[in-house]
């Protein structure tokens, strides 16, 4: 293993650029990697929003052409080796400089090229990785790529790919004319096992048909996308590659999520004494002029979309607000939910707070300061939030789907096992009812404060995920494509 070279694709990582949890993952997974002795390498766009205090550190190690069918492309690799690990970033002003991360009319064409010259650099900065790490569909085209075009050089015939579905919603489909126009691919790839999907190029499809080992980041989530309802149209392919598709759990950061040591909170607190937790709360209620008062307080931390399922939310908030409880509100998303939520602060400001932001300093207040977290989801493929929330002692309501099922156990007053309160059905009054079990709950004092204890005292930590990783890029290493 000390020998195990890595290079670990991402189109996203923090703390340089972020949208979603893909970032999250690709900031911490390599660092715990790292630690347990491969020589891991991650390897991202040079994007015009990462930080000037990083962009100011790097280092330009190597620049060369890419060829984009006939387009002639500039690329520049820049360095830079942060908490042990060596990121290397791509540069282009064309596809890179720009405002966003995603949701340009050329993306197929941006992706191939982040793809091609990741691919294309190992050579020039004399690396040469066991396995390819690919992540998520802006990714997926590499392993084709990989295959169709390098795997005749000798550099690269020996190079393993794994590929890291972390949501399968999101694809990269585009028109099939990219083939020629963008690829510069054979159509032999265009076929039912391969790329094509519905007939259009689909560069998750790509990522799931060529890779030598696919994971998901849940052991759920790795048996729920081979059904129709979740596979989002991939589960034939899913299927045909099921002994190779593993489910590796997400992990998060113990050391920057400590309640007894992060700056981001009111007050620190440990398992050892959990009166800092009730300070947190207090002062959250001040802060968000709430009245403070012994009620449960309900927390929810989301994009507001209906996969994380919100339209539950707005089937029954009337008899959740009828509940002698509060509710404070993080995120932004669609109109209609952020106006549901807006209507509630409004018409219950006693019960309701409604931010409709995103703020780091507020969000890790509201782990530590709410009592209960709300996360009702149609799919999770594998969530943080409610690993984020029992780190700081708050108590998950969760629907039984991907990664909170794999996380959140029922609490069960006959046995005394459990760490959280779940409902199976994707239903709005099996949601309610959980709700209010968890409040009658709330009010046994010893009870409460035992189940507060225990979640503190669940590992969520990267380490047993990253010993998961090595053994499927062992597998990778082993296999025969």
């Amino acid at each position: 293993m000390e020998n195990l070279k890595i290079l670990f694709a991402s189109s996203e990582v923090v703390p340089f650029a972020k949208t979603g949890g893909l970032a999250d993952v690709a900031g911490s997974l390599p660092k715990a990697i790292k630690a347990v002795g491969a020589d891991i390498r991650v390897v991202m766009p040079k994007y015009k929003c990462i930080p000037q205090k990083y962009t100011e550190k790097m280092e330009l190690v190597s620049s060369f052409y890419v060829n984009i069918v006939w387009r002639r492309q500039l690329c520049g690799v820049y360095m830079l080796e942060m908490d042990g690990v060596i990121y290397y970033f791509i540069e282009n002003d064309f596809y890179f400089n720009r405002d966003g991360l995603y949701g340009y009319f050329d993306q197929a064409e941006q992706f191939t090229f982040f793809n091609r010259a990741f691919l294309e650099m190992l050579p020039h900065i004399n690396f040469q990785p066991d396995v390819v790490h690919f992540n998520d569909w802006q990714t997926g085209i590499g392993s084709l790529l990989l295959e169709s075009d390098y795997k005749e050089l000798k550099f690269y015939k020996d190079m393993k790919s794994l590929f890291t579905i972390h949501n399968i919603k999101y694809q990269g489909i585009f028109p099939k004319e990219i083939m020629d126009s963008v690829l510069g691919l054979s159509w032999e790839y265009f076929h039912l096992n391969g790329l094509e999907n519905n007939d259009q190029v689909n560069f998750m499809k790509a990522g799931i048909a060529y890779s030598n080992i696919i994971n998901t980041v849940s052991k759920t989530y790795a048996d729920e996308i081979k059904y129709d309802f979740f596979g989002e149209g991939l589960n034939g392919i899913i299927n045909r590659r099921s002994d190779d598709v593993y489910g590796i759990l997400n992990g998060i950061d113990y050391d920057h999520n400590n309640p007894s040591t992060d700056k981001r909170l009111y007050v620190n607190y440990s398992t050892r004494s959990i009166n800092g937790k009730y300070e947190n709360k207090k002062m959250l209620q001040e802060e968000l002029k709430l009245p403070v008062k012994d009620v449960p307080l309900i927390g929810i931390i989301s994009r507001l979309v209906d996969q994380k399922g919100f339209d539950l939310i707005d089937c029954v908030i009337m008899e959740i607000l009828q509940m002698d409880i509060q509710l404070v509100v993080l995120g932004t998303g669609e109109y209609r939910y952020e106006n549901m939520f807006r209507w509630a602060s409004e018409v219950f400001p006693d019960k309701v707070s409604a931010n409709i932001k995103y703020d780091d300093v507020l969000a890790q207040r509201i782990y530590a300061g709410s009592d209960m977290f709300l996360m009702p989801s149609l799919f999770e493929p594998c969530g943080l939030s409610q690993m984020f929330s029992m780190r700081y002692g708050t108590i998950p309501l969760v629907r039984e789907t991907g990664g909170l099922n794999d996380t959140v156990r029922p609490y069960n007053e006959f046995t005394g096992e459990g760490n959280g309160f779940t409902f199976s059905n994707y239903n709005a009054h099996d949601m309610l009812h959980t709700i209010r079990r968890a409040v009658e709950f709330y009010n046994n004092k010893p009870t409460w404060e035992m189940l507060v204890k225990r979640v503190m005292k669940e590992d969520f930590r990267w380490e047993k995920s990253a010993s998961e990783y090595i053994e499927l890029y062992q597998k990778a290493i082993a296999k025969e494509f």
